[in-house]
C-alpha cells in the first residue's frame, strides 16, 4: 500500500477549487473554510455538555456490521453528556455516527455556515461523528455518492482515502459500500491485492475541512477522542442516481438477505469480495 499526504490549502477560491480538485476528483484540506464559523470557537466538550448534554444519542460499536438482528443498528442509547465524558476519559470503541445535530438541537443551525466553494450543498443533512481514542470507521464510501466536506473539532483524527479506481484492490463487499480490509493492520496473506493500493492520508486538525470527492473510499481512526461535522454536496444527476441505486441495494438486497440468511450471507459477501 502506498499513501500520499493530502495537500493543505489556504485562501482557495471557488474557481481554483472547482478546476483543480472538484473536476479532477482530488482531495484537499482547507485550513480556513470554517474560520468564520461560530462552531469552531464554541463547540468544546464543556460547552456541548453544558448546553446539550441532556440529549439522548444512539451509539454503535465494533459489531455494527456483524450479521443478525443488530446488523447496522445502534448498540445503546445514552445521554449525550455522558457519552462526551466517556470519550474524554480515554479509549472506547463506541461511536456516535451519522447524527443530525441540527434536528436534535435546532438552535445550533447558525453556528455552521454553508460554504460557497461550490453549489449543490444539501442543507437538510449535516451529520456529526464522534469517537473515542482508538475508535475506527471501517473502509467504505458514502452511500449517497455525495461530495463530503468534513470539519474537525478540538482534537485530531487520521483519515485514509482511496479513489474509486482503487476499488479492485480493496475487497469490497457486493451489494454494500463496505470493504473488509483493515487499513492500519492489513493482512496481506488474506488480502494480497491490497499491497498494490494507492491512496491518500492525513491527520485532520481542529478547524480544518477535508474535501472527500464523490465515491472515494475512506477509513477513519480516532487518534484522540473527538468529533467532526460533515456537509454534503451533489455535483450532478449521475451521482444522485448512483446514490439511489446504492440505497436500494442496501435496504432491499443487503439488509433483506441479512435478515433471512444472517451469517451465511456475510460469508458469501466475503467469499465474493476475495474472488473479485
Amino acid at each position: 500500500m502506498e499513501l500520499e499526504q493530502i495537500e493543505r490549502r489556504t485562501g482557495l477560491s471557488p474557481e481554483e477549487f472547482q478546476a483543480t480538485y472538484l473536476k479532477e476528483k482530488r482531495p484537499v484540506i482547507f485550513t480556513d473554510l470554517a474560520k468564520d464559523w461560530p462552531a469552531t470557537k464554541k463547540w468544546t466538550f464543556d460547552w456541548l455538555k453544558k448546553n446539550h448534554g441532556e440529549l439522548i444519542v444512539p451509539l454503535i460499536g465494533p459489531d455494527y456490521h456483524l450479521p443478525g438482528k443488530g446488523y447496522m443498528s445502534p448498540k445503546m442509547k445514552i445521554p449525550f453528556g455522558e457519552y462526551l465524558d466517556m470519550i474524554q476519559r480515554g479509549p472506547t470503541e463506541l461511536r456516535l455516527f451519522l447524527w443530525n445535530i441540527f434536528k436534535a438541537a435546532p438552535t445550533l443551525v447558525d453556528d455552521v455556515k454553508i460554504p460557497k466553494i461550490m453549489k449543490g450543498f444539501v442543507k437538510e443533512y449535516p451529520f456529526m461523528f464522534f469517537g473515542g481514542q482508538g475508535a475506527v470507521t471501517n473502509l467504505h464510501y458514502d452511500i449517497d455518492c455525495s461530495n463530503v466536506f468534513i470539519t474537525h473539532f478540538v482534537t485530531t483524527k487520521r483519515i485514509v482515502l482511496f479513489a474509486p479506481d482503487q476499488a479492485p484492490y480493496l475487497y469490497s463487499h457486493p451489494f454494500t459500500v463496505q470493504a473488509e480490509v483493515n487499513v492500519d493492520h492489513p493482512d496481506y496473506k488474506k488480502f494480497p491485492a491490497f499491497k498494490y493500493a494507492k491512496g491518500f492520508e492525513t491527520e485532520l486538525k481542529h478547524g480544518e475541512t477535508l474535501y472527500i470527492p464523490s465515491l472515494y473510499w475512506h477509513y477513519i481512526y480516532y487518534t484522540e477522542g473527538g468529533y467532526s461535522i460533515s456537509l454534503r454536496a451533489m455535483d450532478g444527476i449521475g451521482s444522485k442516481l448512483h446514490g439511489l441505486m446504492n440505497l436500494a441495494r442496501h435496504f432491499v438486497i443487503d439488509k433483506g438477505l441479512n435478515k433471512v440468511m444472517g451469517a451465511t450471507w456475510k460469508r458469501w459477501k466475503e467469499k465474493k469480495s476475495q474472488e473479485n
